[in-house]
């Protein structure tokens, strides 16, 4: 597999630097809105955008994307159009682009109509946190055929044993759920996750992302000490409904990631 995604990561690995991976939820506050902000990003130090997709019912969801999700889908956001956002932002931006869905979006969408015209579009990957790979084959097997990264989830719970078997199925990288529990930002993360997040690299050579919770730069800073990529959501997502209505949203959010992503070159002066 070399798409978008794969090319990044052997980019960063020769530059020795670690991945910021910025999440949004596309269509909030605008699709237009969305187009700009990934747009700007690239010139910001993201290295790869995740664009959420709405969804009714968002389990893994903590308030700040449930209710940005909420917004979207007020807007009619759905699926089609998203993937004719993306379609544009091929036109200006080559970021690598995964999109975060629920699974029964796909499901009515049809699996694999949906990976190949995702594909034409210009999405990269897929990351589904209702599929477990156990019952995605059918979905896996599709997304390499178009050469589409599929990213499943490692857990503070998992064990060695279903940590190979995650890493075996994931493609592109593989997400790192820092705590248990919803998305959300928090100021305090786990001093565990270093010892996890050593043992996931441990099994596989794939690189591992930490995100969930993240959302201050001495978190970036600090994640990035220890995994190969680090994701931002809440946060983001969080600066952007502060900014709704403003005419410098864009600017005012880019900014804020710029600090966010920048911290990832950081070297820590003490351990974690």
């Amino acid at each position: 597999m070399n798409n978008r995604i794969d090319q990044k990561f052997k980019e960063l690995r020769k530059k020795k630097r670690k991945a910021f991976i910025a999440f949004i939820t596309a269509g909030d506050p605008s699709l237009k809105i969305t187009e700009e902000l990934v747009v700007a990003f690239e010139k910001t130090g993201v290295d790869i955008v995740e664009l959420g997709v709405p969804f009714s019912d968002p389990l893994a969801d903590g308030p700040t994307i449930q209710a940005s999700s909420l917004r979207a889908l007020h807007r009619h956001v759905n699926l089609f159009r998203i993937l004719d956002t993306v379609k544009r932002i091929r036109q200006r931006s080559q970021m690598p682009i995964a999109l975060m869905t629920y699974y029964n979006p796909v499901f009515h969408y049809g699996e694999e109509k949906f990976i190949v015209q995702a594909k034409q579009c210009g999405v990269d990957g897929l990351i589904i946190p209702d599929l477990p790979p156990e019952e995605g084959g059918a979905l896996i097997k599709s997304a390499r055929a178009q050469d589409m990264a599929t990213v499943f989830f490692l857990a503070p719970t998992t064990t060695p044993q279903r940590m190979r078997y995650i890493a075996q199925a994931s493609s592109g990288f593989i997400y790192y759920v820092s705590l248990t529990g919803v998305t959300g930002a928090r100021r305090q993360l786990s001093f565990t996750i270093k010892k996890q997040v050593d043992m996931a690299r441990q099994l596989t050579k794939k690189p591992v992302c930490v995100g969930f919770g993240v959302s201050t730069p001495f978190q970036v800073k600090a994640m990035a000490q220890i995994a190969d990529g680090v994701i931002v959501g809440s946060a983001i997502v969080n600066e952007i409904e502060k900014n709704r209505g403003h005419k410098r949203l864009v600017q005012n959010v880019s900014r804020f990631v710029a600090r966010l992503s920048a911290a990832v070159s950081i070297r820590m002066t003490k351990g974690f």
